[in-house]
């Protein structure tokens, strides 16, 4: 009797065991969707291999859930009508995970075909990890043009637009130099939400502003960006705010340095691919960036960005999938499979210690936590890292903890049952 009782234990302990680790040595395979070629192709590749890079780094025995992370890159030419091309291509292939972030046009594209595949095939969900897409309203909103956004299977690891506004106007808040504010920036979602957010911050915190130009131009369409540079001078702006990212802010930086205008630049962006060599063409100046991260963190992250510099020559600025990637397997560990659902149940106010302090995955939104900084363009000192190989750096000058930047939700997510 008492070997048949300890038999009993012992096979209890292993079938524990196997629970525990149910999903050790499977594959997890992402699908990667965002714009391989066109103007924002650079962009693209470069998140790419950020994507592949950590997830290789951090595979089978490197993380907590035992699970092999492979990342599989998909064009969709940064259009909404390509994403949901790729998207089903990555559906017949068997993808249950998708990540995607340059551009919320196509963010809205997948969220909603995400949402009516989950809808009508249960047990073949997906789950949609945004790096990127910076829409307030993806997850702050009961549904846009009736697409429910903050779905239960869409997470968001960068900040929103309105968060990093925030803390970019509370940093701004503080410069008595700053009087006369121009605008630009693409004309979509995110530079019309740019402008919009900063006007309502900057009456907030600094009434005595004024904002002498607002302006939108045609997203990845501008080859010479003089005229608006013109606009820009004839206001007589002393500091120009923009949200513009990839081909749009290098050649807008190319612009100003032919016109011989220095002015301080707030951005969100300016470490993003062919920008900091723009940047280095005018030497110092003063141009700050908002974001969850900067090109000078030491310790683990830091080796990360050096070693990917030393593999690609390119450098390591999508910081997001660093979280996403150790946020995944600790979800994984926590549900004991890579199931979706359970996996995106395990997600929901998850902590866990990122690079810059805890970050947390609020429930209501699905909105990742986490502390912002404010970097500034200089020259770079001995030890620090040059960005694009230039001789300059994005120097932090101030961290502000997450609840600087947190801004509330009106979130109504509709979870599965169960």
């Amino acid at each position: 009797m008492g070997f048949k009782l300890q038999a009993i234990a012992a096979t209890a302990m292993l079938l524990a065991a196997g629970a525990a680790f149910a999903q050790k040595g499977e594959t997890v395979r992402i699908a990667f969707m965002d714009p391989l070629s066109g103007p924002f192709a650079n962009v693209g590749q470069n998140q790419l291999r950020s994507w592949q890079f950590v997830a290789d780094r951090y595979s089978g025995a490197k993380n907590a859930a035992g699970v092999k992370f492979e990342v599989v890159g998909f064009d969709n030419k940064g259009t909404p009508q390509e994403s949901l091309n790729t998207l089903k291509s990555a559906i017949d292939q068997g993808f249950r995970y998708v990540t995607q972030g340059n551009g919320s046009g196509a963010a809205w594209a997948i969220l909603d075909a995400i949402n009516k595949h989950n809808e009508r095939n249960p047990g073949k969900e997906l789950i949609y990890l945004n790096y990127a897409a910076v829409d307030p309203a993806l997850t702050n909103a009961p549904e846009r043009d009736g697409t429910p956004s903050c779905s239960f299977w869409h997470f968001r690891f960068d900040a929103d637009t309105s968060m990093k506004m925030e803390a970019l106007s509370s940093f701004m808040k503080e410069q008595p130099a700053v009087k006369k504010v121009f605008i630009i920036g693409q004309n979509y979602s995110h530079g019309q939400q740019v402008s919009r957010y900063f006007k309502d911050a900057i009456k907030r915190k600094r009434p005595d502003v004024q904002i002498v130009g607002d302006e939108l131009h045609p997203i990845g369409q501008v080859k010479d960006f003089a005229p608006y540079v013109a606009k820009i001078k004839a206001s007589g702006a002393d500091s120009v705010v923009t949200g513009n990212w990839g081909a749009d802010l290098t050649l807008l930086v190319k612009a100003m340095n032919d016109a011989g205008l220095k002015l301080p630049m707030y951005t969100y962006y300016a470490v993003v691919t062919g920008t900091p060599t723009a940047l280095a063409g005018s030497g110092d100046g003063d141009v700050y960036m908002v974001a969850y991260g900067h090109t000078n963190h030491t310790g683990e992250i830091g080796e990360v960005a050096r070693d990917f510099q030393k593999k690609f020559s390119d450098d390591y600025y999508g910081y997001a999938t660093w979280n996403a990637i150790h946020m995944l397997s600790a979800a994984m560990t926590k549900a004991k499979s890579t199931e979706p659902v359970r996996v995106a149940r395990a997600m929901e106010d998850l902590t866990i210690k990122s690079f810059a302090g805890e970050v947390k995955m609020r429930a209501s939104d699905h909105q990742l936590q986490q502390s912002m900084f404010m970097t500034k363009w200089q020259k770079a000192k001995a030890g620090e890292y040059s960005v694009e190989k230039t001789g300059y750096t994005f120097v932090p000058i101030k961290q502000m903890d997450p609840y600087v930047s947190s801004t509330p939700t009106s979130c109504q997510m509709k979870r599965p049952a169960g």
